[in-house]
């Protein structure tokens, strides 16, 4: 395993905590020069989480309508790879406050308040697949009504408890609930090269290594926009 396993020659595996690595060749991903590599380093996670269920099940058409449930490190992502396939984005989230940001800075056409049930009835049956980055526990019963008869709501997420799913709304509109987990080395190196293509990034914090701690803290508060890169060289200073 990449972190905390013994290496081949007895030595444990840091991960991303390392300075040097060794990696057989199949399990190299090239980043394009076109793309900052403190930027680009968080598309080996989050992006290919989003990108790869977005390909699999069709949901990267131009002019197809995607919901984006999470305005977090998966979510923000997400909606970057949307707008680069061409599709109108709705970002739904239960913060007002999110709005601004997902439509003035990641280019999201539209904003859904969760717990607003004027906005999310007249949006019952609009959307062609909904992208779901929520890890917390929550419903989706209403994102189901979201989608258009054969939609596809797509978990990225990894709520602690079941999920309750109701049977009659899938029924009724042939509509689909799948999961996805990361993806394989063709498609990451493909997610790069279209990220590359696009000028796609993760909104990042660069931070020190001796930063490590507070920044596990800030992550339990939900304080990071979007994704912590940790500078293992300390080259930069950071103070809380």
């Amino acid at each position: 395993m990449t972190y905390d396993s013994k290496y081949v020659d007895g030595s444990i595996t840091y991960g991303g905590y390392s300075d040097i690595m060794v990696a057989n060749e199949h399990y190299v991903v090239r980043i394009p020069e076109s793309l900052p590599l403190d930027a680009a380093a968080p598309l080996l996670c989050a992006g290919i989480t989003v990108y790869s269920p977005m390909k699999y099940f069709g949901l990267c058409e131009s002019g197809q309508h995607m919901g984006v449930v999470g305005l977090g490190g998966l979510g923000h992502v997400a909606v970057k790879f949307g707008k680069a396939f061409g599709m109108k984005v709705t970002v739904i989230s239960t913060s007002p406050a999110k709005e601004k940001e997902a439509i003035e800075h990641l280019g999201a056409d539209s904003f859904l308040v969760s717990r607003n049930q004027e906005q999310m009835k007249a949006a019952v049956g609009t959307m062609d697949g909904i992208v779901d980055t929520v890890s917390a526990n929550h419903s989706v019963i209403q994102l189901i009504d979201l989608l258009k008869a054969h939609g596809k709501l797509l978990m990225v997420g990894l709520p602690e408890k079941p999920l309750e799913v109701p049977v009659n709304p899938l029924v009724a509109g042939r509509k689909m609930i799948a999961g996805s987990f990361f993806g394989g080395m063709k498609e990451t190196q493909e997610m790069v090269d279209f990220a590359g293509k696009h000028n796609i990034t993760a909104d990042i914090e660069v931070i020190p290594m001796d930063y490590v701690n507070t920044a596990m803290e800030r992550l339990v508060k939900a304080d990071v926009r979007y994704r912590f890169v940790i500078d293992v060289a300390n080259t930069v200073t950071k103070t809380a």
